[in-house]
């Protein structure tokens, strides 16, 4: 490699290829238990609106993209999120390649080398990456069967006053079906949020992959809905509700921050063509057929892997979420997740290890609980899920016997 003088954010990043445990590269025989990908039985045909986009509106779909999207496709999203409590239109929304596209716009926007940003713990472990490359300091701060430990925040940011340090820059949260964890914030616990960054004029990053995948109980308002004060950017994803494959996605903020953001996406704009035919999905009969059956699908899948660890796998605590892709499992404090998940994944069961989901074990500053794993319900069928768990118990006895 020639001696290229590299930028400080990409000088210790490491030069090994990351591997990949994505369906297509899976070896037969291997269950998927490990990442979020979308039930093939469930991604939907969308030929039918490709092929309006493609004949009836040519002429926009092959071209360049306006830099904010579609203004059809933004009024409908908005149209979507008032319907669930909020007061948008589509000049509070800006299009994006996916909702990690709209965390890096966001980091970009708002962090600077050595800001810090609030976390929960566990969180996203995706996300970390993308926070960590702008040389950001995690502040973990823990959940509880409400989520985010508001209390434990609001006493953590007049500590760092007392000490002469400045107040982190944005709160990151899941607050629907977090991932990994699977809470889902009560309104009061949202309230409490908003008002406690309001205050210390800390913006909030509110993630929604799973807010329409929901299998019981009644919808809490959104962040964005309830904020007030125009803190929360919300970014919403079609990933886990239509396919992951289209790589769309949107920001949802004050329209000042919405034009610095436009500004900010450099690519050229996102898929003309995707945005049409998710638009012409969206407004068609078939998107809310298909959204009933992502959740009745789903939250079958759901039922089946909590059936099969309880029976299985008695011992291990389980959170159990009204929606989402995942399951949180808590193991015998002597029993380590880390070592669970290598020799999982040497009987052909890929799942991933909880430390991974803890932003202090990345960046050195505090070891994290290694008796968790994450599980996903969301790719496998069923029958192979249960299948699945029952070789899982046979790895967890072998290990725990030894």
């Amino acid at each position: 490699m020639a001696d290229l003088r590299l930028a400080r954010r990409a000088a210790g990043l490491s030069t090994v290829f990351p591997g990949s445990h994505f369906p297509s590269e899976l070896d037969d025989g291997v269950i998927a238990f490990d990442s979020g990908f979308a039930a093939p039985d469930l991604l939907p045909d969308l030929t039918p609106f490709a092929e309006i986009a493609l004949n009836a509106h040519r002429g926009e779909t092959l071209q360049y993209s306006a830099g904010q999207g579609q203004p059809l496709l933004r009024d409908w999203i908005a149209d979507l999120m008032n319907r669930d409590g909020c007061t948008l239109t589509a000049q509070n929304l800006l299009i994006v390649n996916g909702a990690k596209n709209g965390l890096d716009l966001i980091s970009r926007l708002l962090l600077d080398e050595g800001d810090a940003i609030v976390v929960t713990a566990p969180m996203y472990f995706t996300a970390i990456p993308i926070f960590g490359v702008y040389g950001v300091e995690f502040i973990e701060i823990g959940q509880d069967e409400a989520g985010i430990r508001v209390d434990e925040l609001e006493a953590t940011l007049a500590r760092r006053a007392a000490e002469g340090l400045t107040a982190p820059k944005l709160i990151y949260n899941v607050a629907d079906f977090h991932n990994p964890s699977g809470v889902t914030m009560p309104l009061a616990r949202r309230r409490a949020l908003i008002e406690l960054a309001a205050r210390n004029h800390i913006a909030i990053v509110e993630d929604t992959p799973y807010r329409r995948v929901r299998f019981e109980g009644e919808a809490v308002p959104s962040l964005k809905a309830l904020d007030t004060h125009g803190v929360v950017l919300h970014v919403g994803t079609f990933s886990k509700l239509v396919a992951p494959g289209l790589r769309m996605g949107w920001i949802a903020a004050d329209p000042a921050i919405i034009a610095r953001l436009i500004r900010l996406k450099a690519e050229g704009g996102s898929s003309a063509l995707i945005q049409r035919i998710l638009y012409e999905f969206g407004r068609s009969p078939a998107f809310d057929a298909h959204v009933a059956r992502v959740r009745d699908a789903y939250r079958q899948r759901r039922d089946r892997m909590l059936a099969s660890l309880d029976r299985e796998l008695p011992e291990i605590r389980v959170q159990v979420p009204d929606g989402g892709y995942y399951l949180w499992l808590t193991l015998p404090v002597h029993v380590d997740g880390d070592r669970l998940a290598a020799d999982a994944e040497a009987a052909g069961i890929n799942l991933i290890a909880g430390s991974r989901f803890f932003a202090g074990a990345t960046t050195g500053n505090r070891a994290p609980p290694r008796n968790h794993v994450r599980l996903s319900y969301s790719f496998a069928d069923p029958d192979t899920i249960e299948a699945g768990i029952v070789r899982l118990a046979e790895v967890y006895r072998a290990m725990t016997a030894r």
